[in-house]
């Protein structure tokens, strides 16, 4: 399956980590593609550790297992990046898409093409009153990548929220796009599919 895109979602408890991965998979099947979403769960607390893992492709995917090598990585969790190993096994030629108020330096990851930071939990904590990063992480991921339209994902948005809820969600949207550059990690998702 040459088209297959992997990407591994870590967070904490209560940062909609979970719901990231549905929300990442359902903009898929919006866009007419195939997709997975899985959660991988330590202790089930608030606060505990919590890895989300999802498959996009243009063909069926058969693959059941949890995703060793991702493409992508995006960390809900600024915390998160003292744990070892936090991106084991991301692939060089991918990227990894941080929630932090500071610019987290790309020497951090030696060898990975693409690093990038977005304060994601200061945007909705503005924007929503609510510090849960997914939405404008997801945002942000897809603006980088161009994986799935904007678009797909404002109708899952649409689907989930109502009334002033979504207009918060999509101009939340709209501010964590336009941090970041239009396409920028786009050629791995290209070399991906080939």
């Amino acid at each position: 399956m040459g088209d297959l895109t992997e990407i591994r979602i870590e967070g904490r408890g209560g940062q909609g980590n979970v719901v990231a991965a549905y929300m990442l998979a359902r903009a898929a099947f919006e866009d007419a593609r195939f997709a997975q979403a899985y959660p991988s769960f330590g202790p089930e607390r608030r606060g505990a550790p919590v890895s989300a893992f999802v498959r996009i492709s243009d063909e069926p995917i058969k693959q059941r297992c949890q995703i060793s090598d991702p493409l992508y990585v995006i960390i809900q969790d600024p915390s998160l990046l003292h744990v070892p190993n936090i991106c084991a096994g991301i692939r060089a030629d991918g990227g990894i898409l941080i929630n932090a108020s500071t610019e987290v330096a790309p020497a951090r990851f030696p060898g990975i093409a693409h690093v990038t930071s977005i304060p994601a939990t200061a945007m909705a904590l503005r924007v929503l009153s609510e510090p849960i990063p997914n939405v404008a992480l997801l945002a942000a991921f897809l603006t980088l990548t161009e994986l799935i339209p904007l678009a797909a994902y404002e109708r899952v948005l649409a689907h989930r929220f109502h009334g002033q809820d979504l207009k918060s969600n999509l101009q939340l949207v709209r501010e964590a796009s336009s941090y970041v550059a239009r396409s920028s990690w786009k050629e791995a998702s290209h070399a991906a599919a080939n």
